[in-house]
């Protein structure tokens, strides 16, 4: 083996003279490299996608497809990867560089060969690979990164849930779509009633706690792919849900109301209820040209306000003038209320 041999390298030889075949490949062998063989490029193409080379030397001159059209189609044949072409060419055909990059080449070697140039040369491919596969995998890597980054950005770290960028980007959405569709969108905000007097009753940590049982509870309540929960941020949460009327809002909130209930997470300071109680306020529209995400959240957070200002532990909204009070039975829905002027 020459002393700058690269490593053992699995090489497809390419060449319809068997002679001339024979002779490189019986170098190659010498140099410890694994040859593979192919008299034609189409037989030198189903070598290649049995064995995956690390390089391809392939004569230019051969019958039927000559060795620019097998790289060519080789080329066309590992989109998204790169395995080195060294083209053979004979002295006399001063265009073979030129062709041979034009047709995918990456370098090319004059016949006979060289010993010393031949293995120089496998050498610097060798080089050129191994830094391309440290390339592909930091750019795998980036992408995998800036996923993440991407990820982190839009999800809440404690809940899980998405947060209010992700919210916003969601309802945006969502409200395009259902203006295209003409269906109807419904937003819900809800707020845990007196929340910071539980936290300092129970602490930050119990406070975190119930939180994360509360998410729990609003994954629960979207079970429908495209209905989403977020943490609107502190103890506010909200619910996104596609075309969904209000009757069908009216459902959402009574059962997130009961899934509350039924945890029965003490509130020693809560001036309602000896439970944690949470209020909410919901919209729902079939969105028009005039519609947007902030105009849904202020009307949201508008009802959600007269929700609170009627004695919390309910859900108010003023498409229907529904207050939904489960402190009254718990079974079902309560009266509905006329809404205060806006």
């Amino acid at each position: 083996m020459l002393p700058f041999s690269p490593s053992a390298l699995k090489i497809l030889l390419v060449d319809d003279l068997g002679a001339s075949r024979q002779a490189l490949s019986a170098e190659l062998h010498r140099a410890g490299h694994q040859v593979l063989e192919a008299e034609s490029a189409r037989q030198a193409l189903a070598l290649f996608a049995q064995h995956r080379p690390d390089v391809v030397l392939v004569d230019v001159s051969m019958a039927n497809l000559d060795g620019y059209a097998f790289g060519r189609e080789l080329r066309a044949v590992e989109p998204g990867a790169w395995t080195p072409i060294v083209f053979l060419s004979d002295p006399d055909d001063v265009e073979s560089a030129w062709l041979g990059m034009e047709a995918g080449g990456d370098d090319y070697l004059i016949k006979p060969v060289s010993a010393m140039v031949l293995h120089a040369k496998l050498r610097a491919l060798r080089r050129y690979s191994l830094l391309r596969q440290q390339l592909v995998r930091t750019s795998e890597e980036l992408r995998l990164a800036h996923a993440q980054l991407q990820q982190s950005s839009t999800t809440d770290a404690l809940t899980g849930l998405p947060n209010r960028r992700g919210l916003d980007a969601r309802l945006q959405t969502e409200l395009e779509l259902a203006r295209r569709e003409g269906k109807p969108l419904t937003l819900a905000l809800c707020d845990l009633d007196h929340f910071a007097l539980f936290n300092d009753a129970m602490g930050h940590t119990e406070g975190d706690h119930c939180l994360l049982q509360v998410a729990q509870i609003l994954r629960e309540v979207c079970k429908r792919p495209t209905d989403i929960a977020c943490r609107f941020g502190g103890e506010a949460f909200a619910l996104v849900l596609p075309n969904t009327p209000l009757s069908g809002a009216i459902v959402f909130a009574h059962t997130l109301m009961r899934g509350l209930q039924q945890l029965a997470i003490a509130h020693p300071r809560s001036p309602i209820a000896e439970y944690l109680t949470l209020s909410g306020g919901v919209t729902t529209c079939v969105p028009d040209a005039l519609t947007t995400g902030q105009g849904l959240l202020m009307r949201a957070d508008e009802a959600l306000y007269n929700a609170k200002a009627r004695g919390r532990n309910r859900f108010f909204s003023f498409e229907m003038a529904m207050d939904t009070n489960i402190t009254r039975d718990a079974g079902h829905l309560g009266a509905h209320r006329q809404p205060s002027p806006t």
